[in-house]
């Protein structure tokens, strides 16, 4: 963290989900899941409690943690140095009213304090006098008024704001950041206090890249008053129900766009005809708008898209040929839409796919015989299609291909085999109760697994043993099956498990944590539904990087797990019971 102060800004974070894996069990209906990254991402901890060995640093800040009742102020110290116990404090959640006050004008260039407890407008002043040095302040979910917005004219090199999740300023208070000549990133996520009237102060920040207004409930009609903001790249109104048409048409002109995210407005075919102009357009996200085949017409003259997501918005075949120009796509999710295999003839042209999302649409085998020349393409979702085994075969020389869903697919053992060449393959979803052992032995080629979800799978205790061949796995799903304690013991020595999930087997005991011990890269865990006891978890104790556990409905209490938690979990930050 040394060169935090010569740290670069001009990256666009483009949308929340973008670059992290998220299970897609929990988020399926979530618009972020066709930006879905197609890598299982390992997040490594900086805290003392971590694996490897602290650095002198680490062991100072540390120290200066557990002692910081003794400290008055670290104006003096350099601010990189200074900067690093801030965000220990944060991270550790150690930061107060008291502490805060010893950062009093230490020069700090981020604050971030993502749904922090206990911040409000006392905290402001502390921030404000960071002065020229701040550039990014992150107060998501606080309790700032218009009071605290004041301080920030103090800080007129800030970059980036983010107040997303604050509801307790006023459309008054956003006049006090309209100075903020310099601010290129902005973000006001799910607030119901951003107004067509509050939305005047945008007018003025002329440096504006990044507008997100996600989940804003009221700014129908204010959009007249981002006219002027011609740097603007990226423009996010996705989830507000308000928008309309005529809003679209209010910024038809900013034409250095880049990206636009308006899922689940109230956008029709006439609000798509207004982007025509905006040629610079790479990202457009229009899943679950009420939209027909009549506006692919507008989006095929939007040449330099490279990601479309018309996932959710009703469409059939027909018009989809229109699509067939867009040489640049690299990502299309076509999900839940009526489509059929006759919709897959006008992609056999998009060259350069490289994600493509078909999850719950009306696809066969035959359909996939379209795909076979898309040889960049690294991630297919098949979720919920007609797909079956005879069609894996025009897949199984897509050899760049990274990321498979086949869940709920017709998909069976027998087919297993065309996938064995897939050498590329590092997540692979085969959620269906139509894969037993006989198919995971056909997978035993597939070396460089990372993510393996089995989910629902008939997999027996000795189909595990085929588990040895993936050496790479970071991340295992085997719920619902019939495994026993006998069937971990060929998953105790993948010791590169990140996340291991063996809920609804109910036959595993105390014994199964016991065999666990040992795999400490364990960041989560799920045993639910099982016989585990309020005296297996001491076999947790070695476990020192896990941050989610969930035993749910089995033999333990939430005050056995906290005793284990505050004693040799230093990172558990979630788990169940609560």
């Amino acid at each position: 963290m040394g060169g935090i102060c010569s740290r670069k800004r001009d990256q666009q974070v483009i949308e929340d989900g973008l670059h992290s894996v998220v299970s897609r069990r929990y988020f399926r209906s979530a618009s972020t899941k066709w930006l879905r990254a197609t890598a299982l991402h390992s997040v490594a901890s900086h805290h003392i409690g971590g694996s490897g060995c602290p650095s002198l640093m680490e062991l100072c800040i540390n120290k200066i943690r557990e002692d910081i009742d003794k400290y008055s102020s670290f104006s003096i110290l350099p601010r990189d140095i200074s900067q690093q116990i801030f965000n220990e404090l944060v991270y550790s959640h150690c930061l107060t009213d008291v502490s805060l006050e010893t950062f009093q004008d230490c020069a700090l260039q981020d604050i971030s304090l993502v749904e922090y407890p206990g911040v409000h407008d006392g905290w402001m002043d502390t921030i404000s006098s960071q002065g020229q040095s701040l550039l990014s302040v992150d107060l998501t979910g606080s309790q700032v008024t218009d009071k605290g917005l004041h301080f920030l004219k103090d800080c007129p090199n800030l970059q980036a704001l983010t107040l997303d999740l604050c509801n307790q300023f006023s459309e008054h208070g956003l006049k006090h950041i309209s100075g903020l000549s310099n601010l290129t990133s902005l973000s006001i996520r799910k607030s119901s206090t951003v107004t067509p009237d509050g939305m005047r102060t945008f007018s003025n920040l002329v440096s504006l890249e990044k507008l997100d207004l996600q989940g804003c409930p009221e700014i129908h009609g204010g959009f007249v008053h981002l006219k002027g903001l011609k740097k603007l790249e990226s423009l996010n109104i996705g989830c507000c129900k308000c928008v309309t048409d005529l809003d679209i048409k209010a910024i038809s002109g900013l034409t250095n766009l880049k990206e636009l995210l308006m899922s689940k407005t109230g956008i029709t075919d006439l609000g798509i005809s207004y982007l025509r102009g905006l040629q610079k357009l790479t990202i457009l996200d229009m899943e679950g708008c009420n939209i027909t085949a009549a506006c692919l017409d507008s989006i095929s003259a939007l040449a330099a898209l490279t990601c479309l997501n018309l996932n959710r918005c009703g469409l059939f075949d027909d018009e989809f040929e229109k699509i067939s120009g867009l040489k640049n796509l690299k990502r299309l999710s076509l999900g839940f839409n009526n489509i059929t295999d006759a919709c897959l003839i006008h992609l056999k042209g998009l060259m350069d796919l490289e994600f493509l999302n078909l999850d719950s649409c009306k696809i066969g085998d035959e359909g996939l015989a379209n795909l076979t020349d898309l040889s960049h393409l690294k991630s297919l979702e098949l979720s919920d299609t007609e797909v079956g085994s005879n069609g894996l075969r025009y897949i199984s020389g897509l050899k760049k291909l990274e990321s498979l869903d086949l869940s709920f697919t017709l998909v069976t053992d027998s087919g297993l085999k065309r996938l064995s060449g897939l050498m590329s393959l590092k997540l692979l979803n085969l959620d269906t109760r139509q894969i037993s052992d006989a198919g995971l032995a056909k997978l035993t080629s597939l070396s460089g697994l990372i993510k393996l979800d089995l989910f629902g799978a008939r997999i027996s205790d000795s189909g595990t043993a085929y588990l040895r061949y993936f050496k790479n796995l970071q991340s295992l799903e085997i719920c619902g099956g019939g495994l026993t304690d006998a069937g971990i013991q060929n998953i105790k020595d993948i010791v590169s498990l990140t996340q291991l999930n063996l809920s609804q087997n109910c036959n595993l005991t105390d014994k199964t944590l016991e065999l666990l011990s040992g795999l400490t890269a364990l960041r989560l865990l799920n045993v639910s539904n099982s016989q585990i006891t309020n005296e297996g978890l001491q076999h947790l104790k070695p476990l020192k990087n896990l941050r989610t556990l969930n035993l749910e409905s089995c033999k333990v209490t939430a005050s056995e797990i906290k005793k284990v938690q505050s004693t040799d979990l230093p990172n558990l930050m979630s788990f169940r019971p609560e």
